[in-house]
């Protein structure tokens, strides 16, 4: 089975910088994609940043700028550096991995972290 666990949330100020990590663990033939995600309180979960099995990335346009995303295939994990981090940025931070296939001829599926909360405040 395959599991992704994050790491690097916490709280901090605003203006200030964290680093979040995603390692997948198990065995993995490819991933297509990787990326971040975010959920505040009673909002939608959206997309933060994706880099694609190419290596192209894409952010969402109130990140763009501030955050950095990531990944060092041999370790299976994805980061995202986050700087000049603003109140609104405060939410619980997913990994995903998409379309991730375990052995040649399976057929890939989405993967999720279990999320890790980034708070923002003074």
């Amino acid at each position: 089975q395959v599991q992704l666990v994050e790491s690097g949330g916490g709280l901090v100020q605003p203006e200030g910088s964290l680093r979040l990590s995603c390692a997948a663990s198990g065995s993995i033939f490819r991933v297509n994609a990787m990326g971040w995600y975010r959920q505040a309180p009673g909002k939608q979960r959206e997309l933060v940043a994706t880099i694609a099995r190419g290596g192209s990335t894409n952010y969402a346009d109130s990140m763009k700028g501030r955050f950095t995303i990531s990944r060092d295939t041999a370790k299976n994990t994805v980061y995202l550096q986050m700087n000049s981090l603003k109140l609104e940025d405060t939410a619980v931070y997913y990994c995903n991995f998409a379309g991730l296939v375990r052995r040649v001829g399976d057929r890939g599926r989405d993967y999720w972290g279990q999320g890790t909360q980034v708070t923002v405040s003074s």
